[in-house]
């Protein structure tokens, strides 16, 4: 796992230092909360599909952004520790993550003083917290996965160069399970995870 995070960074790093040398970079800090909304369905006992309430977590860590020699054209990449919570009935299960989004942003400038963006792209996700999960409710017993893939959506707001404020939509594109154990039934549950991001970033 250490290995794959590694590997992210360093293709991240690479593709930095590969952009034109008119592109600009800035390098900040982010943080926020996302709530998290987890589907459960099992296409041979839909008795038990199910979709919990939101549940609230934290997300933190550097992130860099760049704008590109073409107007308004521009990506950010993060490595963020992400705190997720999410729950089946009466079981809940903190997921520790470390996130690596990389998105494509469209910035349209009103003034020197403030400017919208349009942002979407790809995230990989690596568990590095304890992967094993039972629902006591349902008698569902599961391994979680050690990566996960997903894809982002979304717009904000950046005030003196230096303050952006963000919301983002992050849409799993896999099952969050890898394993699962049943005592009503076999191998048949997909659990997915999707998730709203409210954020804060401070360019320096």
């Amino acid at each position: 796992m250490k290995k794959n995070i590694l590997s992210i960074i360093a293709i991240v790093a690479a593709f930095t230092f590969a952009l034109p040398s008119m592109a600009q970079l800035k390098i900040g800090l982010k943080g926020g909360l996302n709530l998290t909304n987890v589907t459960l369905s099992d296409r041979v006992n839909p008795q038990y599909n199910f979709r919990t309430n939101n549940r609230a977590g934290f997300f933190v860590g550097p992130t860099a952004d760049i704008t590109l020699p073409v107007v308004g054209l521009g990506i950010d990449a993060s490595i963020l520790y992400n705190n997720k919570v999410i729950s089946i009935e009466e079981d809940k299960k903190t997921l520790h993550y470390i996130d690596v989004p990389i998105n494509a942003k469209y910035t349209v400038g009103f003034s020197s003083l403030a400017s919208i963006y349009f942002a979407t792209g790809p995230q990989f996700s690596y568990n590095v917290g304890d992967r094993n999960w039972t629902t006591r409710g349902i008698n569902y017993g599961w391994e979680l996965n050690q990566s996960e893939f997903s894809w982002n959506v979304g717009a904000g707001v950046t005030a003196l160069s230096h303050l952006r404020v963000g919301y983002n939509y992050n849409i799993g594109l896999g099952s969050t399970k890898e394993r699962r154990e049943s005592l009503v039934s076999p191998e048949t549950i997909k659990l997915k995870n999707n998730t709203h991001q409210v954020s804060v970033t401070y360019f320096f």
